[in-house]
């Protein structure tokens, strides 16, 4: 179990402040690397204790208060009403923080139905001073919760939730008058019980990969299309301390679907073609410096897509910039990405070299590692199809099942194939000419930008438009999980077939899942260079006649068509592929063996990763049975 996965403990900054009457803190005490831990006593009442690694404080959570709004920036703030004492917790994992108020919020609220004792029966317990962790959270908790909940609630709870304000260290937190709860326990006797453990947990492969990122080590984890790579990284993200943690990817769309921001932007160096000197100048500009000194843990995801060139002069300047030997100036890598997918761009008409070929890749890179259980699609017969166009493979077989799949009738309840073009010219005709074609009036949706004068920005980082036109019968697809359980994920296909009466004329969306929604307008953040914090507010959908192949990476389609004849780069027709969620909603039309290729240099690199891969494994092996014999 890794660090803070029994919900009961936290490694993060705190701040402790005693308030007066009116709020102001009098006293102040900081602990830059302090320990949380939620026990015990000797009497079951439920502690916080906060540790400097010398004295340890002691808090009775009887009754408070939990401010939340930035638990996902791993920041939140308990505030204990008769003390006046607030703790302001900081820079912790979010996906630790999130476990651990989700504990404290439901041990909490079944402790307060079981009687506590009166400060008479405690005195005659007699019981020794103790301590001790509280239990990981288990169904049982759940289940009493949710009994609870689902009678009326009880007058006076006091473990409320403030989801508009959080505290910031340094600043006085105040009440808003929109309280909720925070704790997954609704006070709404009429609502159904929702609570429930979390249910998609990683898988061994994805465990050992988290372990690696853990112990500190330069992590490569790659794999197919489906095994998994996106929700992974954001388990990381989501386990390492927010301030020294920045998350990138090769291109605009990627890094928003991870939250992040371009490898280019953080790194501060432009394109990068610059000499060496130039790029280094340019990293030591105040905000971009900020960045590279506070930076221990980089993310770069669709590694795939970065040029070696590139790769090698950014270790150059991080050991140059951090005043460091150490590779990459010391800082702790977690790469992704599949070389057998989009290679990088090519420049003239020198073929662009991949980041393994890097002069520093094997230096900086620690652990190779790969997932192969796939999670995108469920038939075995169409994931080894899969894999063997992924390796360039293609037998008779596979040429057969393509070549059939062209008679494939995939439309659906009004809802046609979205077809998958190399070209992204070609994808704004097809959904033009499509759209113009339909009868009725068109609807226009603008989007709200921070920012309208960095609308180029926000464009190249967003997955969504400035501008969407709509009308009834137009082919759409969801941008962005709405609601997974039900299908409405990214990538999700539907139809419009309505657009309300309301004032804003939201379109009414019927999905291929069976859902049919009026879709109101979703917000996205991305960081652009200097630490900027963007956003678009836009309806999550796009215009789904055509999509290019580059900008259906990490989605899932229910029902594709393509044509492959302009396939012009190795990996392509594979990335196109497994687009597709099983071959029965999947045509290709002109189908021809020719176009499926792999790059010779990935391949060779990927069979001495799996060699080194066995090596290990038996070396392992080997070394387990020779202690079993010396017992």
């Amino acid at each position: 179990m890794f660090a803070g996965e029994d919900g009961a403990q936290l490694q993060c900054c705190v701040a402790m402040e005693q308030l007066n009457a009116s709020g102001q803190a009098t006293r102040r005490q900081v602990i830059r690397k302090a320990s949380v831990i939620l026990g015990r006593n000797e009497f079951q009442e439920i502690i916080l204790r906060v540790h400097d690694g010398k004295v340890p404080q002691s808090y009775h959570l009887k009754e408070f208060k939990l401010f939340t709004k930035f638990a996902r920036e791993g920041k939140c703030t308990v505030k204990l009403l008769p003390e006046n004492i607030q703790v302001l917790i900081s820079n912790c994992p979010p996906d630790q923080l999130s476990l651990f108020l989700k504990t404290l919020s439901i041990k909490h609220q079944a402790w307060r139905s079981s009687k506590p004792l009166s400060d008479r029966e405690k005195l005659k317990a007699g019981l020794p001073r103790s301590f001790e962790a509280i239990s990981p959270l288990q169904q049982k908790d759940i289940q009493k919760v949710n009994e609870l909940r689902s009678k009326a609630a009880p007058k006076g709870l006091t473990d409320r939730t403030n989801n508009t304000t959080a505290a910031r260290t340094g600043q006085q937190v105040k009440r808003s008058r929109s309280d909720s709860n925070f704790s997954p326990v609704k006070t709404n006797p009429t609502k159904k019980p929702i609570l429930s453990l979390p249910s998609r947990k990683l898988n061994k492969e994805q465990a050992a990969v988290l372990s690696a990122v853990l112990s500190g080590r330069n992590v490569f984890f790659t794999g197919s299309a489906g095994t998994g790579k996106s929700f992974l990284l954001k388990r990381i993200m989501g386990s390492l301390p927010p301030k020294s943690t920045f998350a990138t990817a090769s291109t605009g769309v990627a890094a928003c679907h991870i939250g992040g921001t371009t490898l280019h932007s953080f790194a501060g160096v432009g394109s990068g073609s610059a000499p060496l000197e130039q790029c280094i100048e340019l990293a030591q500009r105040p905000g971009v410096l900020q960045h590279w000194t506070s930076c221990r843990h980089l993310i770069i995801d669709e590694i795939s897509m970065v040029e070696a060139q590139f790769f090698d002069k950014l270790e150059s300047v991080a050991r140059s910039v951090r005043r460091s030997t150490e590779p990459f100036g010391g800082i702790q890598l977690i790469v992704c990405g599949d070389f057998l997918q989009l290679p990088p761009v090519s420049k003239g008409k020198e073929k662009a070299s991949f980041c393994f070929q890097a002069r520093s890749w094997r230096k900086v890179i620690q652990v190779n590692m790969e997932l192969t259980e796939v999670r995108r699609q469920t038939d075995q017969s169409f994931i080894s199809l899969l894999q063997a166009v992924r390796l360039g493979r293609v037998t008779e077989e596979v040429t057969a099942k393509l070549m059939e799949s062209a008679y494939h009738h995939i439309e659906r309840d009004g809802i046609l194939a979205t077809r998958l073009c190399t070209h992204k010219d070609d994808v704004e005709v097809t959904n033009e000419s499509k759209l113009q074609q339909l009868p009725g009036s068109v609807r226009v949706f603008e989007a709200l930008d921070s920012d309208p004068a960095l609308v180029k920005t926000i464009d190249a980082h967003s997955p969504v438009s400035r501008l969407i036109q709509l009308k009834v019968g137009a082919q759409v697809m969801l941008t962005k999980n709405l609601d997974v359980a039900r299908g409405l994920v990214n990538g999700a296909r539907g139809v419009v077939v309505a657009f309300d009466s309301g004032k804003h004329g939201l379109p009414r969306v019927r999905f291929l899942c069976g859902a049919t929604e009026v879709l109101k307008t979703e917000r996205w953040v991305f960081k652009s260079g200097g630490g900027i914090h963007l956003s678009r507010q836009q309806l999550p959908l796009k215009l789904a006649w055509a999509i290019s192949i580059h900008k259906s990476q990490g989605m899932t389609l229910d029902c594709v068509e393509i044509s492959l004849a302009r396939v012009f780069e190795s990996g392509q027709a594979y990335v196109a592929l497994s687009r597709a969620r099983n071959l029965e909603g999947l045509r290709v039309m002109d189908f021809e063996p020719r176009v499926v290729r792999s790059d010779p240099d990935v391949l060779l690199f990927y069979k001495k990763l799996r060699k080194e891969r066995l090596l290990m494994q038996a070396s392992m092996d080997d070394f387990v049975c020779n202690k079993e014999n010396s017992w």
